[in-house]
C-alpha cells in the first residue's frame, strides 16, 4: 500500500491558515512527499536560487505533477533524505503555487506589463529584451523574481541561452510566452525579400525555435503552457501590413499544429489574438524601403490610424492584457487554441468568421455545376 502520511501531512500544513505549522512536523514521513526528493541544496530558502544560480530539478514523477499547470514542485532546503524542513505553511503554499515563465519582448508594451504582473503574482520570470538595460526598472521593482536576459529571437544561440537560463536559474520552465515582435508597413509590391525574411524570422521562426527548445523541458515535466502572441492580423488582413499579416497567419498555423502535437504531454498551447492596445507598436512601425506613392491613397489611412492607436479612447491597456494572460494560465481544462484578447477583439473576429462563411458560400456558388 502506498504511504500517504506525507501527503496528508502536507495537506494539513497547506490548509493551516495561521502558518504556524511547519514542514518539520513531516520529517518522520517526508519520504512520502515525492515533490521534495529533488529539492535544492541545504540552506536555500523558498523562492530564491542558491548563489550558484541553480535550484531544484523539477522533474518529479508525472503522477505527482499538476496535469495542466505544472505547479507541482517545491523550492526548498532538503537534507537528501527526501524531507523538507524549517519552513512555514505560508512559505510552502507560495512555493507550490509559483510558476516559472519565459517571456520575450519585455522592454515595453505587452511584454513588460506581463512580466511585471507575473512577478507581482509571486511567480518567477526570465524576461528578455534585445537590450537588457531596458529591464533594469523591472528587475529593481521585483528583486529575486525577474531574471533579465539579452535576446534577439533571430539569434539561435541567444534563444538556446534564454531557455537554458530558465532551466538553470529557475529549475524548469512552465510557461513560454512568445511575445517579441515588430511591424513593417508596406504593400506586397513594396516589401523586399530581405525585409520579408526579417519579419518572418521575428514573427515565425523565432517563436518556432523557442518552442522547439522548450518542449523537451515541458515534456519531461509532463505539463506547461506555450502561448504565442498573435494579433487580429492572424485571422484577417489589413492593407499595408502584408508581411506582418503573413507572419501572424503563419504563427497561428504553427500554434494549431503544435497544440495537437503537445496535448498528449499535458502541454497547453494557444495563440493570443490581441486587439488594439496602448503600446508603441503603431509609432514604431518601420516603413518598407520600396514604398510607392501609388499605394498611399489605399494604405495611408491605415498607417495614420496605427500611429495614433495608443491615443484612441477606450483602447486596451497593457496591464489588462497581462491580467487576461494570467487568467488563461490559471484556467483548468482544455484551452481554445485561438483566444481573442482585449476590447472588441471577439466581436471583430466574429465578423471575420461570418465574412469567411459568406466567402465559402460565394465560392461554392461560383464552382457549382452549371444548371442544365
Amino acid at each position: 500500500m502506498t504511504d500517504t502520511r506525507g501527503w496528508s501531512g502536507l495537506r494539513r500544513a497547506l490548509a493551516d491558515p495561521t502558518g504556524r505549522q511547519t514542514l518539520e512536523d513531516l520529517r518522520a514521513d517526508g519520504r512520502a512527499i515525492p515533490w521534495a526528493r529533488s529539492a535544492a541544496r541545504p540552506g536555500v530558502p523558498f523562492g530564491a536560487a542558491p548563489a550558484e544560480g541553480r535550484v531544484a530539478d523539477s522533474r518529479a514523477p508525472s503522477r505527482h505533477r499538476a496535469p495542466q499547470g505544472g505547479r507541482s514542485r517545491l523550492w526548498a532546503a532538503a537534507d537528501g533524505s527526501g524531507t523538507v524542513a524549517g519552513h512555514t505553511a505560508h512559505e510552502v503554499r507560495g512555493a507550490v503555487m509559483a510558476r516559472r515563465w519565459l517571456v520575450t519582448g519585455c522592454s515595453s508594451g505587452l511584454g513588460l506589463a506581463l512580466a511585471r504582473a507575473v512577478a507581482a503574482a509571486g511567480d518567477t520570470v526570465v524576461a528578455t529584451a534585445r537590450k537588457p538595460v531596458a529591464l533594469d526598472g523591472l528587475v529593481g521593482e521585483h528583486r529575486g523574481r525577474v531574471v533579465p536576459v539579452a535576446l534577439d529571437v533571430r539569434d539561435p544561440g541567444q534563444c538556446a541561452e534564454a531557455v537554458a537560463v530558465a532551466v538553470d536559474r529557475l529549475g524548469g520552465l512552465d510557461v513560454l510566452v512568445n511575445n517579441a515582435g515588430c511591424g513593417l508597413f508596406g504593400a506586397v509590391e513594396e516589401v523586399g525579400d530581405d525585409e520579408l525574411r526579417d519579419q518572418l524570422e521575428i514573427l515565425v521562426v523565432g517563436p518556432w525555435r523557442l518552442a522547439r527548445l522548450a518542449l523537451p523541458v515541458m515534456r519531461a515535466q509532463r505539463g506547461g503552457h506555450i502561448l504565442n502572441v498573435s494579433s487580429l492580423a492572424g485571422r484577417t488582413a489589413f492593407p499595408g501590413l502584408a508581411a506582418y499579416v503573413t507572419g501572424k497567419h503563419a504563427l497561428e498555423g504553427m500554434t494549431q499544429a503544435l497544440a495537437a502535437e503537445a496535448a498528449p504531454f499535458g502541454i497547453r498551447v494557444a495563440a493570443l489574438e490581441p486587439g488594439g492596445y496602448a503600446t508603441r507598436y503603431g509609432s514604431s512601425l518601420a516603413d518598407a524601403a520600396g514604398r510607392s506613392p501609388d499605394y498611399a491613397e489605399f494604405t495611408g489611412p491605415m498607417r495614420s490610424a496605427l500611429g495614433a492607436l495608443a491615443e484612441v479612447p477606450g483602447v486596451g491597456r497593457p496591464e489588462d492584457f497581462a491580467r487576461q494572460v494570467l487568467r488563461i494560465v490559471e484556467a483548468s481544462g482544455p484551452l481554445p487554441v485561438r483566444i481573442p484578447v482585449g476590447p472588441g477583439s471577439a466581436e471583430h473576429l466574429t465578423a471575420v468568421e461570418e465574412a469567411a462563411r459568406a466567402e465559402i458560400a460565394a465560392a461554392r456558388a461560383l464552382l457549382a455545376p452549371p444548371r442544365t
